[in-house]
């Protein structure tokens, strides 16, 4: 790193989530001979614990805002700088420096968006993706943080073109507290979910998984985090509760520490994201001893061993997962011998 002028820290759109936590990190582990150089969300403001003499540039959500921070990005940054787009996309004007994109979204790679988002997402995320694609040649290299995301951009890259910069696996999380660190551990919850409400985190096919156990006479509870952004599916989650008799409780977005927490006070993890770069959930329920549920894909094995995998787009497999966990036995199909079916055939077409 020594043989550049400057980093620059590019995250104009970082403020919660995964990516937030794992900013927070980054930006707390800051060597202390370096000057931070950092364009960041507003929004995150106050909730970053910044290096001394760090120069940063807070940037509004508002879209000229979000232009007037490209331009500064363009003008601030030198030959022999590197600026790390945190936020996964590549900037918008050209640039003398190093570009290095640490790209988290794989939702930017897909080639079709999963069905659920609402418009206003659609449109952001539509035009996210193109300037991922358009301006990919001014990228000098990604960092991704599992081998599957790494597959994945070099599959994406490919189908859009020659000249491949490099893609580098480097995952990083913050020192996480281990089970033995809990002091107390509760049962307060059969499962937990922590997750957005995003269409890719898959919460509905999940609640048709728990009606499904409910009509089979089981029960667990589970414990969600939703945003404050996932009023609609609030609501279904309140409905199905009172409807169906469901034990499931939303907690509401809660601050990192108190999700750390949280993992003290369940009995295990339940994951069906279709989607993810990364899955820190995954990597925290780890480290506090929670047994995970999770989709049977990818970039689940990529950062745990799951104790039972599903279909994430089958309830049906979801909730046999659940009742393999909670050693709840399910028949087998029976078969019949051939001359049997005849019997069973004509004597329902004799009725």
């Amino acid at each position: 790193m020594s043989r550049h002028r400057s980093v620059v820290l590019h995250a104009p759109s970082i403020h919660t989530g995964g990516g937030f936590v794992l900013l927070q990190a980054l930006v707390a582990a800051w060597p202390s001979d370096w000057q931070l150089t950092a364009l960041l969300d507003a929004r995150a403001r106050g909730r970053v614990m910044l290096p001394q003499g760090a120069q940063v540039t807070w940037v509004d959500a508002r879209a000229g805002a979000r232009l007037r921070a490209e331009f500064y990005l363009s003008s601030v940054a030198k030959p022999g700088d590197v600026i790390l787009c945190f936020h996964g996309l590549p900037p918008l004007l050209s640039n003398q420096a190093k570009i290095v994109v640490f790209l988290q979204n794989r939702l930017y790679l897909a080639r079709t968006l999963p069905s659920g988002y609402r418009l206003k997402t659609r449109v952001r995320l539509a035009f996210e993706r193109f300037v991922s694609q358009i301006f990919r040649h001014r990228v000098a290299e990604y960092i991704v943080q599992t081998p599957s995301m790494q597959r994945a951009v070099v599959q994406w890259w490919g189908a859009h073109g020659s000249g491949q910069p490099a893609v580098r696996v480097l995952p990083f999380v913050e020192a996480l507290p281990t089970s033995a660190e809990h002091k107390v551990r509760t049962t307060d919850w059969d499962f937990v979910y922590v997750a957005d409400g995003e269409a890719h985190k898959n919460h509905r096919v999940l609640l048709v998984a728990w009606q499904l156990l409910a009509r089979d006479g089981l029960h667990p509870s589970l414990a969600l985090t939703l945003s404050p952004r996932d009023e609609v599916l609030k609501r279904e989650v309140a409905a199905l509760t009172d409807q169906a008799g469901l034990r499931i409780q939303d907690l509401g977005q809660m601050p990192h520490e108190k999700v750390l927490s949280l993992y003290a006070t369940a009995g295990a993890m339940i994951f069906p994201s279709t989607a993810e770069s990364f899955g820190l959930p995954l990597i925290e329920a780890t480290h506090a001893g929670l047994p995970i549920l999770a989709s049977e894909l990818d970039y689940v094995r990529d950062v745990c061993s799951p104790v039972q995998t599903f279909d994430p787009l089958s309830a049906v497999s979801i909730a046999r997962a659940v009742k393999r966990f909670l050693a709840v036995s399910e028949p087998v199909l029976p078969l019949r011998s051939p001359d049997v079916f005849w019997r069973d055939l004509l004597v329902g077409a004799s009725e």
